[in-house]
């Protein structure tokens, strides 16, 4: 499609940009985790207290976040999550210990929860090509996941204090260009109920996804927030480590995922995306070296985002026609599943350095063999078909379903 014939591009443009500010003040922490375990004396678990906390809330926070987006409208829950971020970064800055970082984190993850529990159904209400619009949209969380970490490692260096003011400044930078350029939908949306939200549940395909995710996000984090602590870099190398899985997870986004995606569907795309990421855990618990651990995080991120270009879709794709519920409905899981990751990393590596990396092995196996086994629900509820089992291959004569209106 012809990018002219988008008429809200300033919004969507705008939009895009604080969700890599966003995302960016999520990665920055990264480079960081050692320097602060280091400088206010605490153990691994509680140094990723700061994943956990920031992700936990978010997690809960999405289901009032798209209440809200129902009763006020979207631009004003997501110029006040912006706000809300940008406070807590700042005040996370002068922090001297592990409760009181937490705690400001925790804070974060809900403006966060505001902002994205919103800003997907604005970019998809605001555009003409969906497909345009979530690619535009997840690759700016990969560019976010690629510059967070070096500005996290570059500034971490003088004071691991710094990269949060830091991107305080930035959210309130972020936060000009929301109250200017936001716009709302011009389609006026009715109110979201609760039990509107849970019953996206009911639908197996979207179970299936669910599933799914929450198998790939747990994975997701503890590659993003145990990684630092396994490679044991100082800080600048360390940014520049996760600057490198950055870029790899934009590659993924940007250039493969949908390119694939088109070639042999969506769902066969997060299959493999999940099979090589599964390869990659194996390789990360049985790293010989600095070096073979880098180059796997580097790849690890190209197959996250591979998973990352298409699961967002699939979500809108195969949840409620109301966007705002799908994406309330995802969201939860999404980072939901998440949450534990961090903590549950922390705790493991007392035992061992590798135990982590197989744990998340397993729950990413577990994920898999639900793919391989109700995968083809997906596909068909996407318009789409799958060929590694039985039931697949018999759908393929099944009348079609039509893809519901939320395409």
């Amino acid at each position: 499609m012809d990018r002219r014939s988008e008429p809200n591009r300033s919004a969507i443009y705008a939009t895009t940009l604080v969700a890599f500010l966003a995302i960016a003040g999520i990665a920055v922490v990264d480079p960081i985790l050692p320097a602060i375990g280091e400088a206010i004396g605490v153990t691994a678990w509680q140094v990723e207290l700061l994943f956990t906390a920031y992700i936990a809330v978010m997690a809960v926070g999405m289901i009032p976040a798209t209440l809200a987006s129902g009763r006020f409208g979207f631009k004003p829950v997501l110029v006040t999550g912006v706000s809300v971020v940008g406070l807590a970064a700042i005040l996370a800055s002068f922090s001297n210990d592990i409760v009181q970082l937490s705690v400001l984190r925790g804070v974060w993850g809900l403006g966060n929860a505001m902002f994205f529990a919103t800003a997907m159904v604005v970019l998809v209400n605001l555009a003409n090509d969906r497909e345009w619009v979530v690619g535009l949209f997840e690759t700016a969380l990969g560019l976010g996941f690629a510059v967070g970490p070096l500005i996290g490692g570059l500034l971490g260096e003088v004071s691991w204090r710094l990269p949060f003011f830091v991107c305080g400044i930035f959210m309130v930078l972020a936060l000009g260009v929301a109250a200017r350029k936001l716009r709302e939908p011009t389609t006026k949306q009715s109110p979201v109920r609760v039990g509107q939200i849970f019953a996206t549940y009911r639908k197996p395909a979207f179970i299936t996804l669910c599933v799914v995710t929450a198998a790939y996000n747990f994975v997701f984090f503890v590659v993003l927030g145990y990684t630092p602590l396994f490679l044991r870099l100082d800080v600048i190398p360390l940014g520049l480590a996760f600057t490198g899985w950055g870029l790899g997870l934009a590659t993924g986004i940007l250039l493969l995922g949908h390119r694939l995606a088109h070639r042999i569907g969506a769902v066969q795309t997060v299959g493999v995306a999940l099979l090589g990421l599964l390869v990659c855990m194996v390789l990360f618990a049985t790293s010989t070296g600095t070096a073979m651990s880098l180059v796997v995080l580097v790849v690890a991120g190209l197959f996250m985002g591979l998973a990352n270009a298409n699961l967002t879709d699939l979500a809108l794709g195969l949840g409620s026609a109301d966007r705002r519920i799908a994406t309330g409905a995802f969201n939860l899981v999404r980072w939901g599943a998440a949450a534990p990751a961090p903590i549950i990393s922390g705790k493991l590596a007392e035992h061992g350095l590798a135990l982590p990396f197989w744990v998340g092995f397993g729950v990413l196996a577990v994920g898999v063999v639900v793919y391989l086994g109700f995968g083809h629900l997906m596909a068909a509820g996407y318009g789409e078909r799958v060929r590694w089992n039985r039931a697949a291959r018999a759908a393929e004569h099944a009348p079609e379903e039509p893809v519901g209106e939320a395409y």
